[in-house]
């Protein structure tokens, strides 16, 4: 279900995260006459964007605002300062969609009061239409407004409810850290071709476009990874030779399980 023009769209923040959703949503075909961005500094692209949608900048709440949807996309570290201006907005109707990493329903609702909520975790390739986003939402979220806040976080990827608030902290450290993992894994990579012998830039460029296309493979093929991983790896050969390495009891399992415990983990510290 779209959002029809007359829902009021508030989406405080317009940064990356915010700046890729508001992009989003005006090429999805929600109206921008109906969409309201309060940010004090947008960058003079932003501006454009809004100015050409024929949407609303205010650097504050404005008065007499209520919204079908408010959107947090502002980070966590600010959001103790941003959240008590935007209660003015929040009406018997409005639903409230976070984006900040850490911050709960129950923060939430100190500083807004009892809502509709919903806890979103996009990624960073939200800011090309190729992200993943998982949330949560809260009891008082009826029907039409999760499909609602579904369509407007759909613009950016896939979306994926969980039914534990709890999860969300794990939904961060798996997919919403999780591109810093994969870019890491292509210095790795280079690194390694660089050891090896090739030049510097040679080996990134390779490795760049390798896992790229990788990614890009597993986007398109209706095989899951195992099965593409073992369509690469004949017996004996190359590949079987790096992945019994990579396999290996002390391999990449157990870092990334440590890994993500420990982006779980600060998830769940600032959460406070």
């Amino acid at each position: 279900m779209s959002p029809s023009s007359s829902d009021t769209v508030v989406l405080v923040g317009a940064g990356n995260m915010g700046g890729a959703m508001l992009s989003g949503w005006l090429k999805s075909g929600v109206p921008g006459s109906s969409v309201v961005v309060i940010d004090p500094g947008p960058s003079p692209t932003m501006m454009k964007v809004i100015g050409d949608a024929g949407a609303t900048h205010a650097s504050t709440v404005p008065a007499g605002l209520k919204a079908d949807v408010i959107f947090l996309a502002v980070k966590p570290q600010v959001m103790e300062t941003v959240l008590p201006p935007v209660k003015s907005a929040v009406g018997s109707k409005t639903v409230v969609v976070s984006v900040a990493a850490g911050k709960t329903l129950a923060f939430l609702e100190k500083h807004l009061g009892e809502a509709a909520m919903v806890r979103a975790m996009p990624n960073t390739p939200a800011m090309i239409g190729r992200g993943v986003t998982g949330a949560f939402a809260n009891a008082r979220v009826s029907a039409r407004q999760r499909d609602r806040v579904h369509s407007l976080l759909r613009v950016s990827g896939p979306v994926e409810w969980v039914s534990a608030e709890s999860d969300i902290d794990a939904v961060t450290a798996l997919s919403g850290s999780g591109p810093a993992y994969v870019f890491y894994l292509v210095e790795c990579m280079a690194e390694a071709g660089r050891k090896l012998g090739l030049p510097a830039d040679l080996a990134m460029r390779l490795a760049r476009e390798t896992v790229a296309g990788a990614g890009e493979l597993l986007h398109q093929s209706p095989d899951d990874a195992s099965k593409l991983r073992q369509n690469v790896t004949s017996p004996g050969g190359t590949t079987a030779a790096a992945l019994s390495v990579l396999m290996a009891e002390e391999g990449m399992q157990p870092l990334f399980d440590k890994a993500l415990a420990a982006a779980r983990k600060r998830a769940e510290e600032l959460a406070g």
